[in-house]
Formats: C-alpha cells, structure tokens, sequence
C-alpha cells in the first residue's frame, strides 16, 4: 500500500484532523512516511483564518508539485481543511499538478478517494459538499503500534462549525454551521484513549461552550457543555481536561463554578478578547463589552485562583483608532494575561469587515502590534519568573522540542516546563521544583514522581 506523508497548518482542530486522517489511512492500511520524500502520497490540511496561513500552504504545494513533476511523477498531491473548503475545485484550476481536494465535512472520504484515484476509477476529486453527521464520523486519532505517535495527551473534536458570525471571520464559511457529537459519544471516545494510555484530553471546537445548545440544552442548571464537562471528568484513567476554543459568552455561572468543583478540570482559560474598545467588539460583532470580559476574568480568578489565563486580540481591525489601540492595550495591562496571541488584521474574502472603510494602513498595523507584543512578554516574563522556587505538578509529554537531550512537560495552568530526565517518564505525572524562567518557559528538576 502507499505511504502518506500529512503536512498541517493552523489551528488544533487541523492538528486533530489530521492526526484522524492518518490514523484513518493507517487502518486502511496505508503506511506514514517519514518525510515528504519518501511519501507516495502528500496532503496538506489547510487554514484560512489569515491569508498569510493560506499563501504559505499555495506556497508549498507550489513547490511540491514543481519537484513531482521534475522527480516524483507519481506521487500523488492533495489539499485538506478549510481553504480547501473555502476555494474548491479552484485549487484544482489553479494547480494541475494536484490530485485532491478534500472539504471540511469530508474528512472521513479522505482514504476512499485516494483508493479511487489509485484504483483509476476517478481521476482528480474535489469533495467540499455537506455531509449530515460527518462531526462523529472520525473518530480515530491514536496510531495503535506506533509508539513515535503515542502521547499522553490527546485532542477530541466535540462539534464542528460556528453560528457566531464574527465580522472577520471566515470559519462559518469554511466549517459550516454548529453541530455538536452526543455527550454519550465523545465519552466513548475518551474512555478509549484512556484505555490507551491518555492521561490528558483537550476537548475542541470552533465555540465549544456552544455544544449541544440545541441537541441537549440546558438540564438542572448546567449548559450542555458542562454537562460534557462533568460527564468526561468521570472516566477512570483521564487525569486532566482541558478545552479550547471558548467564547467569552459561554461563561455563564456554571462554567465558573465547574473550575471551582472538578478537580480533573484544569486551571487554565484560553478566552478570546480580540479588543479592549467596546466599538471594536460591536464592530467584529462579538456580542460582549469590555466590561463583561472583565467581570468574567474576575469570578474565573475568584473560582480558581491559581488559573492562566491567555487570550486572541486582533490589532488593526478596520477603524479602529489610537484611542482604540490604547483601550487593549490597557486590558493586556489590567487582566495579565499569562499568554496572548497576538494576530494582525487580515482581510478575507466573503467576511463583512474586508468590505469596510477605514482599512488600516499596513505599516500602522506592524507598529500597534509590535507595541502589543512589547506589553504581552513583559507581563508573560514576570508571571513565568514568578514560579521561581515553587513547585508545579507537571505532565510529561516527552522529549523536549528544541533540546532532545531533555524532557518537557505542562503544568496545569499551561505553561511548559523543560527539565532533565529519562525518556521513559513521558506520560508520568511529576512535581518539579522550578529554578528558573524565560518569558514563556519554565525550567524545573524533579522532586518525585506523584502519588498517582
């Protein structure tokens, strides 16, 4: 059988779909490759939030089809993800060389369409149509046997699509709308990776806090989503629960509280800002004010006091003025994000704000986002060196990224720590006493292992 070679850009949800695809493909019984150029079969999982994550993967596949053509002919390409969604068969138009284009409902085709382009059945396929159920139809993202793709942590998509209809925003477009697994479903499925080993879940969605709004609704108190929440907390195995991504209107009470009452739930927020100006957030239509974001930052810190918080914030969406700018950077300044995502504006196609005057100069956007980022590692630098001479319970996940001579692990409140050790601690729950920090990284040495 073929051997398949995944390349993704963009968010986790593209990290979990691919991480599907291949397990997929695997039980297909198509191979990995190692690298591209060993790879019978190459696809790219696509993103379009920006237009620089979606000139980056033209870009590659440009350059992959140039060295097929010259060396590789029958190495077959293919697009996967939400510029596939968003552009179609005009990615077939615009690069003969490629094979596939696999839409965001149709994830669950991708090994049927390879086996029809290989069989000759069908030529080149562009598949970007609805499907009815397609958000529970992969489910597999753990590779059984092979232990470079076994962790301890894993990510399980909830629901697909977004009702939210930011003005900025393509994902309504690419993902379509909000549909959300049974809870009975996505536990089934975080009892097998606790089965497996899985110690950590990060439960994902596009708005997960929207799950099951309309499929479950709301019983004795508790949304869906938490509902969800205390239902994955129970299975034996799991140690950890995270999730992401959240809208900060999904943080009614119950939310809160759920940070206050599962211990399995872990102390750490991601919540979107976007901006600090009320007229901003009307603009992006978020449906929340600065005020509510900050309330909601305060009963989080009151629930859980040793919570991270990190965020999103846009810098130079369109209109936006000095007096705009200056209100984010003060709610940066007063909530102290442990992290922020820091994006500049970026027009796209068949979004509202792309159409509005007052598109802010390019050179503006660069100078307010280098100020942002400024602001943001000055205050990450002190939370990190703040942990200092204390001790964290760390999860370990492996060999470090940039350093494989050590290991690496994350705290609760999500923040990396790197540290010496054996490789055979990966999925060990460890205390480590931090002895120093940069502004995003903490090092640590081991004390003992944890109880459990």
């Amino acid at each position: 059988m073929p051997s398949v070679f995944i390349k993704t850009y963009g968010c986790q949800m593209n990290e979990r779909d691919s991480e599907a695809v291949a397990a997929q493909l695997v039980a297909k019984g198509y191979s990995l490759a190692g690298a591209e150029a060993m790879a019978d079969v190459i696809l790219v999982n696509t993103c379009s939030v920006r237009d620089t994550a979606e000139q980056k993967a033209i870009g590659k596949m440009q350059n992959l089809a140039a060295d097929v053509r010259k060396n590789r002919p029958n190495v077959l390409l293919g697009f996967m993800g939400c510029m596939a969604q968003s552009r179609g068969k005009e990615l077939l138009d615009r690069l003969p060389d490629v094979d596939l284009v696999v839409g965001t409902q149709k994830f669950h085709r991708t090994g049927e369409f390879l086996d029809s382009i290989f069989a000759g059945s069908r030529d080149r396929i562009c598949d970007t149509d609805e499907e009815a159920g397609s958000e529970a139809a992969i489910r597999e993202h753990i590779l059984a046997g092979n232990s470079a793709a076994k962790s301890p942590s894993a990510f399980v998509s909830i629901m697909q699509g977004c009702n939210q209809h930011c003005t900025f925003c393509i994902v309504p477009h690419t993902r379509g709308q909000e549909r959300s697994r049974t809870i009975e479903d996505v536990v089934s499925e975080c009892r097998d990776l606790a089965n497996q080993g899985v110690k950590e879940v990060t439960l994902l969605g596009q708005i997960v806090t929207s799950f099951g709004r309309r499929e479950i609704g709301t019983q004795n108190g508790l949304s869906a989503f938490v509902q969800l929440l205390d239902a994955v907390c129970e299975v034996d195995g799991l140690e950890r629960v995270r999730f992401t991504s959240p809208h900060p209107k999904g943080y009614g009470d119950d939310l809160v509280d759920a940070y206050r009452r599962l211990p399995k739930l872990c102390e750490s927020a991601h919540i979107p800002a976007q901006s600090g100006s009320d007229r901003i957030l009307k603009a992006m239509h978020r449906g929340y004010t600065r005020d509510r974001f900050l309330t909601i930052v305060k009963k989080l810190r009151l629930a859980q006091p040793r919570i991270g918080m990190t965020t999103d914030i846009i810098v130079g969406f369109p209109g936006e003025t000095e007096d705009d700018f200056s209100q984010t950077l003060s709610l940066v300044s007063t909530v102290e994000f442990d992290n922020a995502f820091v994006f500049k504006y970026s027009k796209r196609r068949d979004t509202p704000a792309a159409l509005m005057v007052d598109q802010i100069p390019q050179e503006v956007i660069e100078e307010r986002h280098a100020r942002l980022l400024q602001e943001v590692n000055r205050i990450a630098s002190a939370k990190t060196h703040a942990f200092v001479g204390k001790t964290v319970e760390v999860l370990v996940e492996g060999l470090s990224r940039k350093n494989s001579a050590r290991l690496e692990g994350r705290t609760r409140c999500n923040h990396i720590v790197v540290f010496e050790g054996e490789p055979q601690l990966a999925g060990r729950l460890l205390d480590l006493e931090i002895d120093q920090a940069s502004h995003f990284t903490l090092y640590g040495k081991a004390l003992q292992l944890a109880a459990h």
